[in-house]
């Protein structure tokens, strides 16, 4: 309320853009977003929680709408998207950005299971405008992209993306871009070590070093490149395979035949790769994070119990994995062992995700159609 505050009073200037938390470094939408809500509480705390309630809500059920989409999970494990006491703090009582901003990538997923990628990549961008973190997911939306149309048709998704950016930012674009681009854009920022969930075993030097910061940067980009070539690619011969694909496909469609019908799909990918990829690339760069603050639970605890539900694990330890990730996330202040033990519960995750079978991404000349059921 107090960053939106200077915005309501016609500065344009994000510089001098700042609250009690210190300067606003989010992007044009948070500022809509938040004089929204500023107006309809009239800055009352209690009229905003139950704002954040219902977003809870909707965003809950948008999640399972994607899982009874996907059918990955038995229904009664369903049940455990619901039982997270951070996250129900994170959402309604310390009415996070986070919250606002993972509702409409989660919105933009479901949209994706519909082949709708220009409309999809609008919702994303439209997230992105309230915070960067959901930037993760690029990566493998980027990929999806490409296996789903050309690269003329991804192009012309991208394009939505940016006018929304563009759109939104435009009266801090025209005064002063500069300051507004630096501010709510900027990648290099060094976060604070005692909020740090999951390296708060490193040491401080190291920690804010910025060896750190590229060594993790690096460990990102290649586990990114690696599940994409053997995980995501697997079946279209690996990731250049698809590339190249890609390349030919968009030769052979010029002149562009109705851009795709604005959007939408050449191929039809499988619900549960698109989510499968989605939520494994945005899980990567969770791991290489070098911080993670308590609200940035939200960024990734929607899709635990799918990821647990991917590996190839007994029941039993998924359970156990999961209410090992909640325990650390509700240590408060977290301290050397909690972060060493999720950053361990971590790495098995990501482990067991990638001994797990891979499915055939796509619904045509599927030759495996029969689907088990764990």
């Amino acid at each position: 309320m107090s960053q939106v505050t200077g915005f309501l009073g016609g500065e344009r200037d994000y510089s001098n853009l700042e609250g009690d938390t210190g300067p606003l470094v989010y992007p044009a939408g948070f500022l809509y977003v938040y004089s929204c809500i500023q107006y309809i509480t009239g800055g009352l705390i209690l009229p905003a929680q139950v704002l954040f309630g219902i977003l809870y809500i909707i965003n809950l059920a948008i999640i399972l709408f994607i899982y009874i989409k996907t059918d990955v999970l038995p229904w009664w494990a369903l049940s455990l998207l619901c039982l997270s006491k951070r996250v129900h703090s994170i959402f309604v009582l310390r009415l996070f950005n986070d919250c606002i901003t993972m509702t409409l990538l989660h919105a933009a997923l479901a949209t994706l299971l519909y082949q709708k990628w220009l409309l999809g990549l609008i919702v994303f961008s439209l997230a992105v405008s309230i915070k960067m973190n959901v930037l993760l997911y690029a990566p493998p939306l980027l990929l999806l992209m490409l296996k789903a149309m050309d690269i003329s048709g991804t192009i012309v998704a991208l394009g939505g993306a940016a006018t929304v950016q563009i759109v939104l930012g435009f009266p801090f674009l025209i005064s002063y871009p500069v300051a507004y681009i630096s501010r709510a854009f900027n990648l290099g920022r060094v976060f604070i070590h005692f909020w740090s969930v999951n390296f708060k075993f490193v040491p401080e030097p190291v920690f804010v070093s910025k060896k750190f910061a590229v060594s993790l940067l690096l460990i990102h980009l290649g586990l990114l490149a690696v599940f994409a070539h053997r995980r995501w690619c697997k079946h279209e011969g690996g990731l250049l395979k698809v590339l190249h694909t890609a390349y030919v496909a968009t030769l052979s469609s010029f002149p562009l035949r109705q851009l795709y019908a604005y959007g939408t799909t050449s191929k039809t990918l499988k619900e549960e790769h698109i989510v499968t990829t989605m939520f494994v690339g945005n899980f990567i760069g969770i791991v290489c994070a070098r911080s993670l603050h308590y609200q940035f639970y939200s960024w990734y605890f929607f899709s635990v119990p799918y990821l647990l539900w991917k590996t190839p694990f007994p029941t039993l330890l998924r359970i156990a994995l999961f209410a090992t990730v909640e325990y650390c996330w509700n240590v408060y202040p977290s301290n050397c062992y909690s972060s060493a033990i999720l950053l361990c519960v971590h790495l098995l995750i990501l482990w067991g995700l990638w001994i797990a079978p891979v499915g055939y991404p796509y619904l045509d000349d599927n030759p495996s159609s029969s689907k088990k059921k764990k």
